[in-house]
């Protein structure tokens, strides 16, 4: 599970910013959150709200860079643990709109839980090179880390755990020692590393080949759960079939006692989407796996985004730890019957084009006290009230445009 994420000089953001997946003590929605003993409780949902342009998307970029980063050399050379691994790459790009960020390195932090550790991992990186990488963990009710290894420019130094093993210390510059280590030793705390990087999904709709592996690689059981799930959804269909001639997948439909197939092309957006994500849905809820989706409302009705919403705040069904994080323009469903105060985070762009976040609980009233939890939430943002739409409400205003 996803702790808190944070990260520095990333494409539009300069100064060190900090996602956070820990529960406020709040009382909305308390029974969703997930709770480990000997630990803060974890949020099953983020999503990030703003005005184009304001960073929501190079946040989401920074998390996949990461993972990539440590993923990528390992599935490469075919060590990875995880058969089915599904994330993009991203560039490593640091923030252009001054005089030295271009000639600073890029900063990666980031906590995470994985059978009974917390792991710290941070991960400095310039021009493909890595700077500075360590790995830390703590087991859960423990009240110090133990360091399992350090980088910087004089080399790698181990931690005790690691140091009686005779590990070769002597990494290429471009590749992390994290990825190192999993690909030529079979080391607990490092496996278990690998794992969690391993298992967060980062779906990109624009990859139909991904799309496809996916969907064809479900047994029966879970099939019919996808099946089930897409006819809740008004998504009417009785099956589906891949063509290995045409290499295309073609949805079927029973109607007056006859069988129809449509194309995927075919279908409409609404149902290409939700066909898309769906799958890796039921696999993040099925293995407690963390999935992030950029602009996972683009082409789905409301009323569908808040049922995969409630899919993951619904103890019943999220029985092993999942977490889903997703940006946003849907206004609607910003609203405290759908989120947490916490779970609602906004991007936007400060005066000096530097991206900066924040969540819903941490912004202050004018007499100083927090949002209320009974607030419309969705007005009040419309409103100007939250200071991440700067141009919203001059489009509302009708006197502007005379």
């Amino acid at each position: 599970m996803l702790c808190q994420f944070s990260f520095k000089n990333y494409s539009s953001y300069r100064d060190e910013t900090t996602f956070d997946f820990q529960a406020a003590s709040i009382p909305e929605f308390s029974d969703s959150v997930l709770r480990q003993e000997g630990c803060s409780d974890l949020l099953p949902v983020g999503v990030l709200y703003g005005p184009n342009g304001g960073g929501k998307t190079n946040l989401l970029r920074a998390l996949s860079c990461l993972i990539s980063l440590v993923v990528r050399p390992i599935h490469e050379l075919e060590k990875n643990r995880n058969p089915l691994i599904v994330q993009q790459s991203a560039d490593c790009t640091p923030f252009l709109f001054d005089e030295t960020s271009s000639h600073e390195p890029t900063e990666f932090r980031i906590y995470f839980r994985e059978k009974g550790n917390e792991y710290q991992y941070y991960l400095s990186i310039f021009e493909g090179e890595i700077i500075a990488e360590s790995l830390s963990r703590r087991k859960i009710g423990a009240k110090k880390p133990a360091r399992l290894f350090d980088r910087d420019e004089n080399g790698v130094v181990l931690g005790p755990s690691l140091r009686a093993k005779g590990l070769n210390k002597s990494v290429n510059a471009k590749m992390p020692y994290l990825s190192f280590l999993a690909i030529n030793y079979d080391l607990d705390y490092i496996r278990d590393a690998q794992d969690w990087f391993e298992a967060c999904i980062i779906l990109n709709y624009a990859n139909p080949v991904a799309e496809s592996q996916i969907i064809l690689s479900m047994d029966d059981a879970f099939e019919k759960n996808f099946i089930r799930l897409l006819n809740d959804m008004d998504i009417d269909i009785s099956g589906y079939r891949f063509d290995d001639s045409d290499k295309n997948i073609y949805l079927q439909r029973v109607l007056n006692d006859r069988s129809y197939e449509l194309p995927f092309s075919k279908e409409s957006a609404g149902t290409q989407k939700l066909f898309a994500a769906l799958p890796v849905v039921l696999i993040a809820l099925r293995e407690g796996r963390l999935l992030v989706i950029d602009e996972l409302d683009a082409k789905l009705h409301p009323k569908l985004l808040r049922h995969v919403i409630s899919l993951f705040k619904n103890p019943e069904i999220n029985k092993h730890g999942a977490q889903l994080l997703f940006t946003s323009q849907d206004i609607s469903t910003m609203k405290n019957t759908v989120f947490r105060r916490d779970e609602i985070w906004f991007a936007a762009l400060g005066d000096d084009h530097a991206s900066e976040i924040y969540s819903l609980y941490d912004i202050r009233r004018e007499d100083d006290e927090r949002v209320n939890s009974t607030a419309a939430f969705d007005k009040q943002y419309l409103e100007g009230r939250y200071g991440a739409d700067p141009y919203l409400q001059n489009m509302l205003d009708v006197e502007a445009w005379k």
